[in-house]
């Protein structure tokens, strides 16, 4: 790590706690110059307040602008916008404003594999960091997923695995990972960005300082503006140097046209992660990591939690979390694909976000289905298929539909929208409904 990073910086002010926000504090405390560390929280009462180290100043309920403008050092939280008009004024005022990623990379001196997308990124990046754990290298997988990028540094591992939001991006100016893969751009926070093209810049910001790009041939929105860069590219359809081949009627995942394993051995389901695996080879393959050592990891990954989860299979009925579906590509892709010899009870919604969701219509069509929705925005599903009921609760569908389910059946939360409205988190959402369908399976 260079030392002039912090060079004139005494006074740092943390804004917002929770998970994030603890990590940059711990971080800052432990470092060899001792640090002014206040934080800054605006609810009443921040989670993790009570773990905060001994000495370090609280202010909760409202902004501190006295602090924020003393300060040489604005470490704030990723879910706070920079668009917020305190946020502006401290810019304004020529005092720089980070996030733990660029805390992150000013310390790392290990090759750093980042991951983003609208979509996928949870996957692939615990995917990419099984497969390395299986090569027999000490990983550090976090970021958006999971361990905060900062508390992986106390691992000393060999490699991190980074999965970045956009929110993330935003504050993060010096992380040059060894590779960046940019997955797919589908709408979503739009309630934050001016506009798609908004967030796709936020996103590839990932590239800034990347050794290779990989970027996804079937979406030309992944590819990094400027042309000076090392692309890999990954696709279903098209001949990339990551790609799917057919021989002799088998498809296989393929590395510059040489056959790797066999597409329909991965244990996890579905077109969308066929095109994962193949980012995950991508990734391994642009840190030096020995792929053929990894395979049965590759193979035998059977996705996360909260993500096309089967909870509960009893009667021959499926009961699905896939919680982590908080937009409309993410449902798209849970839905795609999908042959059910019954019906499909979809749940949806939640908080919307600002998106549309009327193309969800013409994929509900082709589906025997009945549509769940709840939630702060569930009646705009309303008008998208004709079986539409709406409800209060994911409780109250529930115990609507499990008197009416048969063999055949599946039961889904792939609710396109956040879960702020009824639920801390997409994970809290997803145990919620994982406990429902154990109860009532």
């Amino acid at each position: 790590m260079t030392t002039d990073r912090w060079q004139g910086i005494e006074k740092v002010v943390v804004v917002g706690l929770g998970i994030t926000g603890l990590s940059v504090v711990k971080h800052l405390a432990t470092r060899d110059k001792k640090l002014d560390i206040r934080v800054i929280d605006t609810r009443e009462n921040p989670p993790g307040s009570e773990q905060l180290p001994q000495g370090i100043a609280l202010h909760s309920g409202s902004w501190n602008l006295s602090w924020l403008l003393d300060a040489d050092l604005v470490v704030a939280n990723p879910g706070i916008a920079l668009a917020t008009p305190e946020i502006q004024q401290v810019l304004a005022a020529n005092i720089p404003v980070v996030g733990d990623i660029e805390l992150f990379a000013w310390q790392v001196d290990k090759p750093v594999i980042a991951i983003t997308g609208s979509n996928g990124k949870s996957t692939v990046t615990d995917w990419t960091g099984q497969v390395a754990k299986a090569t027999g290298l000490k990983v550090g997988v976090g970021g958006n997923i999971g361990v905060p990028a900062l508390d992986l540094l106390t691992l000393d591992a060999d490699l991190y695995v980074l999965e970045l939001s956009s929110f993330q991006l935003e504050t993060t100016s010096s992380l040059a990972p060894k590779a960046a893969a940019f997955l797919n751009l589908t709408e979503d926070h739009m309630d934050r960005y001016q506009g798609m093209e908004d967030y796709r810049q936020a996103k590839l910001r990932i590239f800034d300082h990347a050794q290779s790009c990989i970027v996804n041939a079937e979406d030309k929105q992944t590819y990094p503006d400027q042309n000076n860069k090392h692309l890999v590219e990954f696709s279903l359809t098209d001949s990339t140097q990551f790609s799917v081949i057919d021989c002799d009627g088998i498809e296989y995942l393929a590395m510059n046209g040489k056959q790797i394993i066999p597409a329909a051995e991965l244990s996890l389901v579905g077109r969308h992660n066929v095109a994962n695996a193949l980012v995950v080879l991508a990734l391994l393959s642009q840190v030096g990591v020995d792929i053929e050592k990894g395979l049965d990891a590759l193979k035998s990954y059977n996705g996360l939690t909260h993500r096309c989860q089967v909870v509960a299979d009893n009667r021959g009925i499926k009961w699905v979390n896939d919680s982590k579906a908080t937009n409309v590509a993410s449902t798209m892709a849970a839905l795609a694909g999908l042959e059910l010899a019954g019906t499909l009870y979809l749940l949806v919604g939640g908080m919307g976000k600002g998106a549309d969701f009327s193309q969800l219509a013409p994929v509900l069509d082709k589906l025997d289905l009945q549509l769940c929705c709840f939630g702060e925005d569930g009646d705009q599903f309303m008008s998208l298929h004709p079986s539409a009921q709406r409800f209060s609760s994911m409780e109250e569908i529930i115990q609507w539909l499990s008197p009416k389910v048969t063999a055949g059946d599946m039961v889904l939360l792939s609710p396109a929208c956040a879960s702020f409205d009824q639920f801390s988190n997409f994970m809290a959402r997803g145990d919620a409904f994982t406990e429902l369908a154990k109860a009532y399976a």
